[in-house]
């Protein structure tokens, strides 16, 4: 199975995760940041990687994921809130809407990841009422996403593409007509 794993990195995060990814599919597998990525006509399976922005995935990253069709696609994303809130939640069920209708998602991953410094000191130039202002508890978020992704999450990332493969590769194999042990 030829597969393509594009990301689109900011700060070097997702990045990161990609490149952990790409570990589990070997020499069948192409990695690409989004800017020089191909298109995704001649792989089996396509991954795509971005950083959460403004509640889904950022722009280079949305406007690829637009290219894709008829494919099994994943995704996987970082973002500066915790993996398992709902804005993480919806991040990727905002992204995964820019799929055409004939590609089947067939898996998620998010972690957490540092925010962009530019980004932090933004938000602590807002006024207190607005809802990005940095707070005493968004700064400890933000403090405790500077040290992520780690290697726990890393290895989250490839544990969840390694039942990714191992699936496709047992639909691929039905599709064919092989025997697989149960």
């Amino acid at each position: 199975m030829q597969t393509l794993v594009v990301y689109s990195s900011l700060t070097g995060n997702t990045k990161k995760v990609a490149e952990a990814i790409y570990e589990v599919f070997g020499a069948r597998a192409a990695l690409f940041p989004v800017e020089t990525a191909p298109a995704p006509t001649n792989y089996d399976f396509v991954i795509v990687g971005f950083w959460v922005d403004k509640g889904t995935a950022d722009k280079k990253a949305q406007e690829y994921l637009k290219t894709i069709q008829d494919k099994p696609v994943a995704l996987f994303a970082t973002l500066g809130a915790y993996p398992d809130s709902e804005h993480a939640a919806s991040s990727l069920k905002n992204a995964a809407a820019f799929l055409d209708a004939s590609n089947q998602l067939v898996g998620t991953f998010i972690c957490q990841g540092k925010i962009d410094p530019k980004l932090i000191e933004q938000f602590k130039n807002m006024p207190g009422n607005h809802p990005h202002a940095a707070t005493p508890e968004r700064m400890e978020r933000y403090k405790k996403a500077a040290s992520h992704p780690d290697a726990s999450d890393l290895e989250a990332a490839q544990a969840i593409f390694a039942d990714i493969k191992n699936s496709l590769n047992r639909v691929a194999g039905q599709e064919k007509g092989e025997v697989t042990a149960s």
